[in-house]
């Protein structure tokens, strides 16, 4: 198992530095095409989480340059609005709005969307972006792993309280995870709040992305015959406020060569603009294009034969019917 985990860590090590940067970035772009990007998204609903910054600013502002009305879900309200603000100048988009959610408490996000869910619009795109990577053992007021509580529980959760209106939005409805390349080094587990006494956030957070991949396969099986498209997606290594502050380390060595947020966001956009027919359900995406969730040899494949449990697992803790 050491000699296993030794090598997907070296594996991904050697595979993001030629791939997730900047240079990776620009060299596939070469092949992207001009003209995905020139779809419009007039009378379309989006929702997108951790909005106010970073890679969740920059796909709100995408989103609401090519004409779709933007509901941004933040945590903090005067951050927020500051964001609302400069996307609503910098598009000429009035269909953009604040919604305040702290999503590391399942009591907020249930309460977001019982009040989302009620207006009973149309949700055409849901964007799971808001992540976080908390290094020491933090515990919800609700007895939740804090790093769990917002990248797991509460994907799971939103996106399972909002499919009424992602339904009513069918078949051109889409859910687009953010999840991460961390997720390479890490096969799925069922230890989701990481009960071992050694905690490691890094790895916790790898395990949660990891969840995110997998969880999205399971919708997209689950659901294939609602007219709603479930992606996975890894933005590669961007300059993000959460990559400065989480991973201070990365952000210092590949200051020069990480990607902005806008390459960040390129492909959550271009999954949000794409037919779907041009598209796979449940897949990953990298740059625009469909990628392995696993890396050669890496032993992570066989454990996706988890996720029933997990999502059964997630049902009962986030307190949501599961149908398996």
């Amino acid at each position: 198992m050491f000699i296993q985990k030794a090598w997907r860590t070296a594996s991904f090590g050697l595979y993001g530095f030629s791939q997730f940067t900047k240079s990776g970035f620009l060299e596939h772009a070469k092949k992207f095409r001009e003209e995905d990007m020139q779809i419009r998204l007039d009378g379309k609903n989006c929702l997108v989480t951790g909005a106010n910054s970073g890679i969740g600013f920059a796909t709100a502002e995408g989103l609401a340059s090519r004409g779709a009305t933007v509901y941004m879900l933040c945590r903090n309200k005067e951050r927020g609005e500051a964001a609302l603000s400069q996307i609503k100048s910098k598009t000429g988009n009035s269909n953009v709005h604040l919604e305040i959610c702290d999503l590391s408490s399942l009591n907020e996000v249930k309460s977001f969307a019982a009040k989302f869910t009620s207006t009973d619009r149309p949700l055409h795109v849901l964007v799971n972006n808001a992540g976080i990577l908390e290094h020491k053992r933090v515990t919800t007021s609700e007895g939740l792993e804090f790093n769990f509580a917002v990248n797991v529980a509460a994907t799971y959760t939103l996106t399972e309280l909002v499919m009424p209106l992602l339904e009513k939005a069918a078949p051109d409805a889409r859910v687009i995870t953010v999840s991460s390349g961390g997720m390479y080094t890490e096969p799925l587990n069922k230890d989701l709040q990481f009960s071992e006494s050694n905690f490691d956030g890094t790895q916790q957070y790898a395990r949660n992305k990891r969840v995110q991949v997998a969880l999205t396969e399971w919708w997209a099986e689950k659901n294939s015959n609602m007219g709603v498209g479930f992606y996975s997606m890894h933005p590669g290594w961007a300059d993000t406020p959460g990559v400065s502050r989480s991973l201070p380390g990365l952000s210092e060595r590949l200051s020069e060569n990480l990607r902005s947020n806008d390459e960040g966001a390129d492909t959550v956009i271009w999954l949000a603009l794409q037919p779907k027919e041009k598209l796979t359900p449940g897949a990953f995406y990298f740059d625009r294009a469909e990628a392995s969730k696993h890396l050669k040899f890496a032993g992570t494949a066989a454990s996706h034969g988890q996720i029933d449990s997990i999502a059964h697992i997630l049902g009962s803790i986030c307190g949501t019917s599961t149908k398996l």
